[in-house]
C-alpha cells in the first residue's frame, strides 16, 4: 500500500517532522504502508530488530513475559510515535496492537543509514527517548505512591491526553459537547483501547479496583460510562486533580 508523506496524518508529529520536503522524498521510498489487525504482533522479543516504524493511526502495546509466563504490559504507542530500536543487536519486547492500526514501516539498516545522514532527525530521535524516559519515571512515581483511585484517573486522563490529538481515531461516542470551545476542550469520548484486565496489569490493580475506581469517578460527575468501552471525559480538569493524589 503506497502513501506519499504529503497524505500522513501524523507527519507533523512523527520523527520524519525534522526533515524538509526533499529529504521527505527519500525517506518515503523507503517506507512501505501496513495495516495489522487488533491482536497481530509488529515485533517479538528476543529477534533480531528488523522494522522501524511510525504509528500512523491506532493504539499498540509494548509487553513483555513475566518469569511465571503471563504477559505484562509495560507502555502504549499512540499515532506519531516511533518504533523500534535502532543500533540494537536484539528487539527487548514485544510490540502488539490493541486496535487496528496503520504503519509506516521503514528496513532497520537503512533507517539507521537515514538518521546517520540527517543529524536533525537523530538528534529528535535523542529527546523522543529522554522524554519517554521522563515519563516512565513519573509512572513510576505514581505507581509507587499514588492512590489507586489516582492511578486509574491518570490512565484515564493520560489516554484522553493522546487520543485528544488531531488525526487519533475518536469514538462515535462523541457529540456536540466534545467540541472545544473559546479553544478549552469540554469534554471528550473515546473507546478504551484495553480491556479492564489489561487496564489493571497496567496499573497494578485488581479488576474490580479498576470497575470500583471508575464508577467513583462517573458518580463525581467526572466520566460518563455508556457501555462497553466507551469513555466520556465530562470534565477533564476534574479528571487531572484527581489523578494527582498522593498517599
Amino acid at each position: 500500500m503506497a502513501r506519499s508523506c504529503d497524505e500522513c496524518g501524523v507527519r507533523d508529529r512523527a520523527l520524519c517532522a525534522s526533515l524538509g520536503d526533499d529529504e521527505l522524498v527519500t525517506l518515503g521510498r523507503l517506507g512501505v504502508q501496513r495495516r495489522l489487525a487488533r491482536g497481530d504482533t509488529l515485533i517479538r522479543a528476543g529477534d533480531p530488530p528488523l522494522v522501524c516504524a511510525n504509528l500512523q493511526s491506532g493504539v499498540m502495546k509494548i509487553a513483555t513475559l513475566t518469569p511465571a509466563g503471563t504477559e505484562s504490559i509495560v507502555g502504549l504507542l499512540y499515532p506519531g510515535d516511533f518504533i523500534g530500536r535502532p543500533f540494537a543487536t536484539a528487539n527487548e519486547h514485544d510490540v502488539i496492537a490493541l486496535t487496528d492500526v496503520e504503519l509506516c514501516v521503514f528496513p532497520r539498516a537503512m533507517f539507521e543509514r537515514v538518521l546517520a545522514d540527517h543529524q536533525r532527525m537523530e538528534h529528535l530521535l535523542l529527546q523522543r527517548t529522554l522524554a519517554e524516559l521522563d515519563r516512565a519515571r513519573r509512572w513510576l512515581t505514581r505507581m509507587g505512591r499514588a492512590t489507586a483511585a489516582a492511578r486509574v484517573a491518570g490512565f484515564l486522563d493520560d489516554m484522553g491526553r493522546r487520543l485528544a490529538m488531531p488525526d487519533c481515531q475518536r469514538s462515535a461516542l462523541a457529540g456536540p459537547d466534545s467540541q472545544r470551545s473559546g479553544g478549552v476542550a469540554r469534554s471528550m469520548a473515546y473507546d478504551l483501547p484495553l480491556s479492564r484486565g489489561e487496564i489493571a496489569d497496567l496499573l497494578g490493580l485488581t479488576i474490580e479496583t479498576v470497575s470500583r475506581q471508575m464508577t467513583r469517578l462517573r458518580a463525581a460527575g467526572i466520566i460518563g460510562l455508556p457501555g462497553g468501552r466507551g469513555i466520556v471525559i465530562n470534565d477533564p480538569s476534574a479528571l487531572a486533580a484527581a489523578a494527582e493524589e498522593y498517599v
